[in-house]
């Protein structure tokens, strides 16, 4: 099956009803390369005008996407298949106004077959209706927002994810390769074909072959296996991440060629038990993990792939080594990602069953739909050595019940008869499973404080905040552990969503049981680290979140008003992000994310944060997923002399503090101060430096200095060289700065980008969480001083992007987009 990109020249308009389509439309569809988010092209509502704080007030809606195409007479004798990767939600595909298929599951790849509805030798139409309403609980994006394929093949060809390939052996000296392979014909005869399969290591060498006969009846498949040898084989890991190739050729008897296919792949063993805990290639790996939900900040939903890789390369650096999809499979692009740069995955099924959690979501079609679900997700991620874990929901209320838990165990016997090769595990919440019985338990416990979080309508991450140390009472309940035997005792890999009130309880009640942090607070980090590392039995953390994202909007910030306190959880409007990431919506690394990297025995250097001076003196309400309300910088125009806090991080026994080489104090910091010391100092204009001493020696220094004199605009682009594809984008990122380069973020500022030549703005914004502005818009305010634009190439030549701002000097970078091979 040939695969050619099928995203361009596509039209985007607000479906319109049957009558109204009948008349006329009022709306002018608009021009669109895929992949594309309708949502975030829409300027966000109110609460009084319908907006929602859940999916970050961005209006919902329904959309025809639409695109004309050629079909050449000779397709008569082929297959004409069309590849959907994500199009949320409830896509409906029409071609040429024909009825040809539909997929509710907004994150799941589907295909669509297109023969019986094609004009040979003429244009055709192919619409896809999308529709969002109600459907989701944080910003899931809205249209044909991953990407799309057309795919072309003989009567007789490789089956659609056909070519299975398994590494069961693994030696120093050679590993085994079992490639499956599945043929169909669709023809009228039968016919025996040859089978050619090759392995290609990671310099381009051709190191195994094999050449099998096989025969196919009319209207049947076929599978052939194979066992191919490589010696000395070089296997994929988080710090050497070799890829191997698997090219496959179907060869006719008389020297045809009718199909082929590169399948890229990773050498890599798996083995679990409570002694070692998780190892690759026989060596012990902690997870240092980080949840993250699939938009792409300013861009939105869009799935392009260069954004997909960039987010891995951050987070990479930053000192992760695995990633949990939340709450939903992961895309193509992220996963091709993972396995070039060395990234493993924890890729998750369903944030619902049959409960639902918004009003029109999953749950009404996950009875029909979920088998069909499960296959779309082992399909994709079979051949990626980066997968290495499957979880079959998110905090599922049915998990804490009898009929809950078989739904489970079903979902897994699907898995495991699709994929016997990858760990399952369940990200289960203790508080949630229990829920439907929890009001009748706390009161035989004599707690008022579920009474007192029961007084409002509020949602369960509401609840959880609220219930506060009460939670860990909760979770370490003999009740709880009763509620979820049955949905743990399926599983490989026990996922605790705030649960680490168990786990010292739970390695000594299940000795066999293998426990993963699937969902941890961020304040927390140091504390589970240190059991994470003591014990084999607790094979990682996964951070809530590693990289912000749109929706559940402020449920990270830090509030200093009781009454903003009113909203809940949430953060009232403006508030659009959920402001809890280590990474925020532009790519740049919090505090909290240099603090993570020091727990992880990653970083030396002390790191300094300094908290926001116009809070100084407020009590502080932080939420569940707060961090402080800091930033990395000493430059705080109209605070001088005014008090301050200064935090550094550090592993170090003790950190010392200067300002302008005057010494403010000495304090302890290391694991038994939770790596964090503070300072209590005033604001004075020069330089803050930080000192870390073990054993009464230096081990690293941190400075900041103060922005003086003149704003300018720095101006970067993370590669100036891109290819002119569909799937590349440039990140260009805007700074404030001082002449020495000091960050002026006392001095934010709107600042427009214009774009010429061959390439249009995706998408310009910051990280402020609150901002009422549009990504789309080609001006935005910075924040902290920094805003992001980001580029795609609408062909080969050269980008030009100016970036200009009141009281600076515009900047000008340039982008070579190459044309494709």
């Amino acid at each position: 099956m040939i695969r050619t990109s099928f995203n361009d020249n596509w039209t985007v308009a607000p479906k319109a009803g049957f009558f109204s389509e009948v008349v006329a439309s009022a709306t002018t569809p608009q021009e669109i390369t895929l992949p594309h988010d309708a949502m975030i092209c829409n300027k966000k509502l109110k609460p009084e005008d319908g907006g929602n704080v859940a999916i970050g007030f961005f209006p919902e809606g329904s959309y025809d996407y639409k695109k004309k195409f050629f079909v050449p007479l000779e397709y008569k004798d082929k297959r004409v298949t069309f590849e959907f990767e994500g199009v949320y939600m409830n896509a409906m595909v029409y071609i040429n106004s024909e009825f040809a298929g539909q997929h509710p599951n907004g994150y799941t790849n589907f295909y669509v077959s297109a023969d019986r509805f094609l004009k040979y030798g003429e244009e055709n139409e192919i619409k896809v209706v999308a529709m969002n309403l109600k459907d989701s609980r944080w910003y899931s994006g809205a249209g044909i927002y991953r990407n799309t394929k057309l795919i072309i093949g003989n009567l007789l060809h490789l089956a659609l994810d056909g070519i299975k390939i398994a590494t069961p052996e693994i030696h120093n000296d050679r590993a085994a390769v079992t490639v499956a392979t599945v043929l169909e014909n669709e023809g009228h005869n039968t016919q025996t074909v040859h089978v050619h399969t090759t392995i290609v290591d990671p310099g381009g060498e051709v190191i195994a072959s094999e050449v099998s006969p096989i025969t196919t009846f009319a209207g049947e498949s076929a599978i052939l296996r194979q066992r191919l040898y490589v010696r000395n084989p070089k296997l994929w890991s988080v710090d050497a991440p070799h890829l191997y190739q698997c090219r496959t050729s179907i060869v006719a008897e008389d020297g045809e060629q009718l199909d082929k296919e590169t399948t890229t792949f990773g050498i890599r063993s798996l083995t679990l038990n409570p002694d070692q805990g998780l190892c690759i290639n026989g060596e012990t790996v902690k997870l240092r993990g980080a949840c993250i939900h699939h938009d792409n900040g300013v861009i939105g939903a869009a799935t392009i792939d260069r954004a997909e890789e960039r987010r891995v390369e951050i987070l990479k650096e930053a000192g992760f080594n695995a990633l949990r999809s939340s709450h939903h499979p992961m895309s193509k692009a992220l996963l091709d990602a993972c396995d070039r740069i060395g990234m493993l995955v924890v890729d998750e099924s369903f944030d619902m069953w049959t409960s639902t959690k918004a009003d029109h979501d999953y749950a009404l079609h996950f009875p029909v739909w979920w088998e069909k679900d499960i296959q779309a997700m082992v399909d994709k991620n079979y051949n990626h050595p980066s997968v290495i874990i499957y979880t079959i929901g998110n905090e599922i209320p049915e998990t804490g019940r009898r009929v809950g838990a078989a739904w489970g165990r079903k979902i897994v016997d699907k898995i495991r008869s699709l994929d016997n090769t990858r760990y399952i595990t369940n990200a289960i919440n203790f508080t949630v499973s229990v829920l439907d019985e929890l009001s009748k338990w706390m009161k035989s416990q004599q707690s008022d404080q579920l009474e007192k979080s029961e007084s409002g309508n509020e949602g369960i991450n509401t609840m959880m905040n609220n219930l506060g140390e009460q939670m860990a009472k909760i979770v370490a309940s003999d009740f709880a552990k009763d509620k979820t035997a049955e949905a743990f005792a399926c599983i490989d890999i026990a996922g605790y969503n705030y649960g680490e009130a168990r786990y010292s309880l739970d390695m000594e009640l299940f000795p066999n049981r293998i426990i993963i942090g699937s969902e941890t607070k961020p304040e927390e980090i140091d504390k589970n680290w240190e059991m994470v590392k003591q014990h084999s039995q607790i094979i990682g953390d996964f951070t809530w979140t590693g990289w912000d994202y749109l929706g559940e909007s402020g449920i990270g910030r830090v509030v200093y008003e009781p009454e903003e306190l009113a909203t809940g959880i949430v953060g009232g409007y403006p508030w659009f992000t959920a402001w809890c990431g280590d990474i925020d919506i532009i790519g740049n690394r919090r505090p909290v994310s240099y603090y993570r990297e020091i727990v992880f025995g990653l970083r030396k250097t002390p790191f300094i944060a300094v908290q926001r001076p116009n809070h100084y003196g407020k009590q502080m309400f932080p939420m569940m997923w707060s961090w402080s309300d800091s930033i990395s910088s000493w430059s705080w125009d109209g605070y001088e002399n005014k008090p301050i806090k200064v935090e550094v991080y550090s592993d170090a026994e003790q950190v010392e503090l200067l300002v302008n080489g005057v010494l403010v104090g000495q304090s302890p910091a290391g694991k038994e101060n939770r790596y964090k010391a503070e300072f209590e100092t005033v604001y004075v204009p020069g330089e803050v430096e930080a000192i870390a001493y073990e054993n009464g020696q230096e081990i690293g220094r941190m400075k900041l200095r103060s922005a003086v004199n003149d704003v300018r605009l720095n101006v970067e682009a993370d590669r100036n060289v891109i290819s002119a594809s569909d799937n590349d984008l440039s990140f260009v990122m805007i700074t404030l700065k001082d002449e020495q380069g000091n960050l002026y973020n006392t001095a934010d500022r709107k600042v427009s980008v214009s774009v010429t030549g061959s390439g249009i703005l995706q998408g310009c914004g910051s990280a402020n969480p609150k901002s009422e502005e549009n990504f789309f818009d080609g001006a935005y305010t910075t924040f902290d001083g920094k805003a992001l634009a980001v580029i795609r190439p609408i062909g080969a030549g050269l980008i030009k992007v100016t970036v200009s701002a009141e009281g600076c000097a515009s900047q000008t970078v340039q982008i070579n987009a190459l044309p494709l091979d």
